[in-house]
Parts: C-alpha cells; sequence; structure tokens
C-alpha cells in the first residue's frame, strides 16, 4: 500500500503540494502546507496527531 500523496493543504487549500515538493502529514495521511503546520504547532487538527514531515517521491521525467 502506498503512501497517498495529496496535492491539497487540509487547511487552506492551496493546491501546491506536489509529491516532490514540501509537506507535511499525521499518521491517517492527513496533508497539510508547511506554514500550516507551523500555524496550528505540528498538530494535525483532524486526529490530534503529530504532523511530520512527508517523504518527497520523485516526479516520473
Amino acid at each position: 500500500m502506498a503512501l497517498e500523496m495529496r496535492d491539497r493543504c487540509e487547511r487552506c487549500g492551496t493546491a501546491g503540494l506536489a509529491p516532490d515538493g514540501p509537506a507535511v502529514i499525521c499518521s491517517y495521511e492527513c496533508s497539510f502546507c508547511v506554514p500550516c503546520a507551523d500555524a496550528m504547532d505540528g498538530v494535525c487538527p483532524n486526529c490530534g496527531g503529530e504532523l511530520v514531515a512527508r517523504p518527497r517521491r520523485a516526479v516520473p521525467a
């Protein structure tokens, strides 16, 4: 099972979370942009879990 690489921040709706770009996730794969994660003090508003850097995936050429 692969990690779902969502392309939108779940807080602000920014559509710029590229698979090879910076983003943060919780253990349920809720996805947020870095500025929103910073504003939420690294805590997921959905589950209360820790937000960590999402692994980057190479974009096929």
